[in-house]
């Protein structure tokens, strides 16, 4: 008991030197990691509403596997969404977020997981916000098989340090308080960014946006707004702007989607994200702007709370969530068992389960209920 006292102090310790000192990560991780009785870590972030996760700190992680997780397995990976529905410090396994048995004999196990030698995993959610969770994740040796109770134990006992911790170091705080950190955030990001004032004053624009407004077929910019080529559509948005920058709540936190084409057409839309409220308010500020535009082709993806609340209500299961969830972006049975790495027959069968538990008969009517919500 007296060991286990002395390693668990010496833990906190690099948990908060990592908090003050951003490169001590690392080592913290290495500690955690130990203590648990992992063989491996990552601190990253998952963002439904710009379709991207990315690390910020690993630890004995194989980059090949790294890699490949970014370039072709997230997708697939079925412990998201349902993975960050859990309470903001509650430590989840995988046979918390779906079976065993269902799990094992999914391509993402078969190709990525096993062959790392990794079996379990337990997960904890730093933070939570609308689009955005920050997890902790721990993996285990495959020796080790699934459910150790020892190692949730300790992982709950770190959980009030690292909330500390990412407080003190605002490890997760994507929206940075300059202009040319945000710059060089968001000039990664795939999908056109603009920030506007309430007026539309332009006062950013990532890279696939300076392209988007130089050929002006959806948007442009007139005496430096931003304007829809459609004056429908350009009196919504300016609509939109006024409203994020009064604090509307029928903007909401999360935003809205307007759409840029008519049905009929390839459909773009452009979410407005509104910078008034919490931390985003830095990045506003910095900007002087009231929102921030994403444009994208396809429709935009379901918030996770939009997601957990369906999830809930018609008690769905962690596949029948992601199936449900990769309904906006993708058409037809074959292209979401592509998407998700999963056979048709599965498809059908957790398309069949959401059809009885929502009373619904077709796919549009799944996407009716999430638009619903």
């Amino acid at each position: 008991m007296a060991s286990e006292l002395i390693e668990f102090s010496n833990v906190i310790a690099d948990i908060y030197d990592a908090a003050v000192e951003p490169a001590l990560w690392r080592q913290a991780l290495a500690s955690i990691t130990a203590y648990v009785g992992g063989s491996s870590a990552v601190l990253y972030w998952h963002d439904a509403a710009t379709e991207k996760s990315e690390v910020l700190h690993l630890f004995n992680e194989n980059p090949e596997y790294t890699r490949l997780y970014f370039e072709k397995y997230l997708p697939m990976n079925p412990m998201f969404p349902a993975g960050a529905f859990y309470d903001v410090g509650v430590v989840s396994s995988t046979n918390d977020i779906m079976p065993v048995r269902e799990f094992v004999e999914t391509r993402f196990y078969k190709e990525w997981v096993k062959p790392q030698g990794i079996g379990d995993a337990l997960s904890v959610n730093l933070e939570k916000g609308t689009t955005r969770a920050s997890l902790l994740n721990v993996r285990m040796d495959i020796s080790l098989g699934f459910e150790n109770g020892g190692a949730r134990r300790r992982m709950a006992l770190l959980v009030p340090h690292l909330q500390r911790a990412v407080s003190i170091g605002r490890l997760f705080d994507q929206q940075k308080a300059t202009t040319e950190e945000l710059a060089s955030a968001l000039d990664h990001v795939e999908a056109a960014v603009v920030l506007v004032g309430a007026d539309g004053a332009i006062s950013f624009v990532n890279e696939p946006a300076t392209k988007m407004l130089g050929e002006a077929k959806l948007v442009h910019a007139r005496d430096n707004a931003l304007r829809a080529v459609d004056e429908n559509t350009d009196r919504l948005l300016r609509e939109v702007f006024q409203s994020a920058a009064s604090g509307d709540t029928s903007v909401g936190l999360r935003g809205v989607a307007v759409p840029l084409t008519p049905g009929s057409q390839e459909r773009w839309f452009a979410h407005v994200l509104p910078l008034t409220s919490g931390r985003r308010q830095e990045a506003g500020r910095a900007n002087r702007a009231v929102a921030a535009i994403f444009i994208r082709k396809g429709a935009p993806n379901v918030p996770l709370s939009v997601l957990e609340a369906i999830a809930k209500d018609y008690k769905l299961t962690a596949s029948e969530v992601r199936v449900l969830d990769v309904l906006l972006k993708v058409k037809g049975v074959r292209q979401i068992a592509d998407t998700l790495g999963l056979s048709q027959a599965t498809v059908k069968t957790h398309l069949q389960s959401l059809f009885r538990k929502t009373g619904s008969s077709r796919q549009s009517d799944l996407v009716r209920l999430i638009g619903g919500h």
